[in-house]
């Protein structure tokens, strides 16, 4: 009796199987993404440190100290006992020391605590202070819209009411948009509450989506527009009543690690580098950061019905000898050029969205995007060329940027 061959074995495919399941999904699957997704999370490294007692030990001590060191301001020295140094000493090596966090990760708040109380460790060494927590390492899958679904509206709606259409016809967009519009109407308004909201809107809801409601262009003489615009974030509950002063509002903001954090990534991102008005990066990571800040203490709006320009809700009345930092504060906000830039880039390309040639067809808002950002630069040379040739003077090559 022939014997029947025996099975190939099966540990190989079971463990390819195994190893294509513990991979992380592709980029984009997933809006809420995970710590794991972080190339060091801060909840990852605590975990490491944890394992080993002399770091974890270091770490608690730390921590201990964390509440009882008031943060200074810009002129004022840190003033830290020399236990907590000690202590800070022992983290050098950790891989703590360069962890980051995410905006969208899933313990967004506990990996911002372990992020500032590592701060203060950072602090006795050669690192850069107030560097974003954040790592964006999450690109977003491609939003698919379909502008005919428009067609309910009148054809000379303004862009604003579109986009807030578009919102409604999506079902994530419009429950989250409802949630905060509820917790921010005048008749329950608990600004608490609201500001929670509205941090979970633009958390959560696609960023095209939120973008397109908050940066909405409007024609200059549209008034209707420009208050939808202003009224988007919900003013009248969402910003302190009054005027507080800009350095109490960043007070209380620098006291909360998910506040700091998102005060810190704006400051990071939309800062600029020199009088010539050099930007630290892209204008997409810094309208992400200006967006990260609503909901929070430090919640900016636009100022006016009929332009573009935003501000905090503060005043710098009162600020003594303090006047010239709070002054750079506000400043920091409402002239700056880096965020001026990056909204009136994002509100073309929403006016684009909807010109004559795309108002028909579904199509990918980030092909469009790139579409969009690969043919300005020629746009500017062109319109460079043509300057040239009307220009008495000796002809230089020039490269267009965005």
């Amino acid at each position: 009796m022939v014997r029947p061959p025996n099975p190939r074995p099966l540990a190989p495919l079971f463990l390819l199987l195994l190893l294509l399941l513990l991979l992380p999904l592709p980029l984009g699957a997933d809006p809420l993404p995970i710590e794991g997704w972080l190339v060091n999370s801060c909840i990852q490294a605590r975990r490491k440190c944890q394992a080993d007692p002399v770091c974890s030990a270091a770490y608690h001590h730390l921590n201990s100290c964390t509440s009882s060191i008031s943060t200074p301001s810009p002129t004022q020295e840190l003033l830290v006992p020399e236990d907590c140094r000690e202590a800070a000493k022992h983290l050098r090596n950790s891989s703590l020391m360069s962890c980051t966090c995410h905006r969208r990760m899933k313990n967004q708040v506990a990996c911002l605590d372990i992020y500032w109380t590592i701060h203060l460790a950072r602090s006795f060494g050669d690192y850069e202070l107030d560097v974003s927590p954040y790592e964006d390492t999450v690109t977003r899958k491609p939003w698919k819209m379909n502008l005919s679904k428009l067609n309910m509206l009148k054809p000379d709606s303004d862009l604003c009411l579109k986009f807030a259409m578009l919102c409604t016809l999506n079902d994530k967009c419009d429950r989250l948009r409802k949630a905060y519009g509820e917790a921010c109407s005048g008749s329950r308004c608990q600004r608490h509450i609201c500001l929670h909201q509205l941090r979970a809107f633009f958390e959560k809801a696609s960023e095209p989506h939120a973008q397109g409601l908050l940066l909405c262009p409007c024609a200059p003489a549209d008034q209707g527009c420009g208050q939808r615009r202003r009224n988007t974030i919900a003013p009248s509950c969402a910003l302190p009543s009054g005027a507080p002063n800009c350095l109490e509002l960043q007070s209380l903001c620098v006291a909360d690690p998910l506040c700091r954090s998102r005060l810190v990534d704006f400051q990071t991102h939309c800062h600029p580098l020199d009088i010539l008005g050099t930007c630290a990066t892209e204008q997409s990571r810094c309208l992400r950061a200006y967006m990260g800040l609503i909901g929070t203490a430090m919640t900016p709006n636009f100022v006016s019905n009929v332009n573009i320009s935003v501000a905090l809700s503060c005043t710098c009345r009162g600020s003594g000898n303090r006047q010239e930092e709070c002054e750079q504060l506000e400043e920091s906000f409402s002239h700056n050029s880096c965020l001026m830039e990056a909204i009136a880039a994002k509100m073309r390309f929403h006016s684009q969205l909807f010109s004559q040639d795309w108002a028909d067809s579904t199509f990918s808002v980030m092909e469009r995007q790139r579409q969009s950002e690969f043919q300005s630069p020629i746009r500017n040379y062109q319109m460079q060329k043509e300057s040239w040739k009307s220009s008495c003077t000796t002809l230089s090559f020039y490269k267009g940027e965005n």
